[in-house]
C-alpha cells in the first residue's frame, strides 16, 4: 500500500508540473555549508549531477572541471573526484576559516554563417579567442551569440567572509547583500547579480526548494532583478534551494539562427536555508 501511494503521488506530481519546467537541471550539493571548525580532519563532500528531480541522481553526472577558491582568494584543490553513472562526487578539505567558493565557469560562442550559399554552424567549442579562425574567408551573414555559464556553491567555516565574491567581470555573478551562508527561514534575503561586471536589471531568477520528488507542487518562485540588479527572496521552509539566474531570451522562431550580437548567460547555485 505504501509503494502504491508513492507511485500515485509521483504520477500526480508529474502531471501538476508543466512540461516546460521539467527540463534537466544541473546542480552541486555540498554535504554541509556551515562548519564550526577547520583543520586537517575537516572535509566536505559534494555531489554534482544533472537531473529532473532536484538533488536526486537519475539522469547523468556533471562533467566539468571544478575549481576551489579559498577564503583568502587563492586557489584550492578538489580531491578524491570520481564519476559514476548518475553523479560526480569530490571532496574539499576545510583548512582555513572563512567562506570557500566551489565552482566552474565556461564561455563560448554559438552561431552560423554562409559560405558559397550554404549555411553552416560554428564548430562546437568555439570561444571569443578562436572565433576569428573558426569563420573561413569569404563567409557572409555571420550571426553569433556569446554565452557564459557559471555554477557555484559556498561553504563557510566560522564567520562568513566576502573575498570569494570579488567579481571577475565575466558572465552572471552573485554579490551578497545577504551572505549565502547566513540564510534563515523568516528572514528575507537580498542578492545582487552582475552581468559582465555591471548590475543587471531584468534577469530572470528561478528559486526552487529541493525535494520536489515528494510533493505535488513545485513551489517555484519566479523573480526578476530590479534596476540595481537586486532581488529579494522569501524562504518558505528550511532546506536546500536551487537558484537559477538567466538573461532573458529574445523571442524568435524555432530553428531560426540567433540574432547578431546576442548575449546569453546563466548562473546556478545551491543554498541552504536554516530553521530559525
Amino acid at each position: 500500500m505504501k509503494l502504491r501511494t508513492i507511485l500515485i503521488a509521483t504520477a500526480v506530481a508529474a502531471v501538476a508540473i508543466p512540461a516546460s519546467v521539467q527540463a534537466h537541471r544541473q546542480w552541486m550539493l555540498p554535504s554541509m555549508t556551515v562548519i564550526s571548525g577547520e583543520g586537517d580532519d575537516v572535509w566536505i563532500t559534494v555531489d554534482a549531477a544533472v537531473s529532473n528531480d532536484l538533488f536526486y541522481f537519475e539522469h547523468q553526472p556533471m562533467r566539468a572541471d571544478i575549481s576551489v577558491m579559498l577564503p583568502d582568494g587563492t586557489s584550492g584543490e578538489v580531491k578524491n573526484k570520481a564519476q559514476g553513472r548518475y553523479r560526480t562526487t569530490f571532496d574539499v578539505q576545510i583548512q582555513k576559516r572563512g567562506t570557500y567558493k566551489i565552482f566552474y565557469a565556461s564561455e563560448g560562442v554559438m552561431g552560423t554563417y554562409k559560405l558559397n550559399g550554404e549555411e553552416k554552424r560554428l564548430p562546437r567549442g568555439t570561444t571569443a579567442a578562436t572565433l576569428a579562425s573558426a569563420i573561413p574567408a569569404g563567409a557572409t551573414d555571420v550571426r553569433t551569440t556569446t554565452s557564459s555559464n557559471r555554477n557555484e556553491i559556498f561553504v563557510t567555516a566560522g564567520e562568513p567572509t566576502t573575498t570569494v565574491f570579488r567579481p571577475t567581470g565575466k558572465g552572471i555573478e552573485l554579490v551578497p547583500v545577504t551572505h549565502p551562508n547566513d540564510l534563515i527561514v523568516g528572514e528575507d534575503a537580498t542578492f545582487q547579480f552582475l552581468l559582465d561586471g555591471k548590475p543587471a536589471s531584468g534577469l530572470t531568477v528561478t528559486v526552487i526548494p529541493g525535494g520536489i520528488r515528494y510533493r505535488d507542487q513545485l513551489n517555484q518562485q519566479d523573480l526578476t532583478t530590479d534596476a540595481d540588479g537586486k532581488v529579494m527572496v522569501k524562504w518558505g521552509e528550511p532546506g536546500m534551494y536551487w537558484i537559477n539566474v538567466t538573461t532573458p531570451r529574445a523571442a524568435r522562431e524555432e530553428g531560426a539562427p540567433p540574432a547578431p550580437g546576442g548575449r546569453r548567460a546563466s548562473y546556478v547555485t545551491t543554498l541552504e536555508v536554516m530553521a530559525p
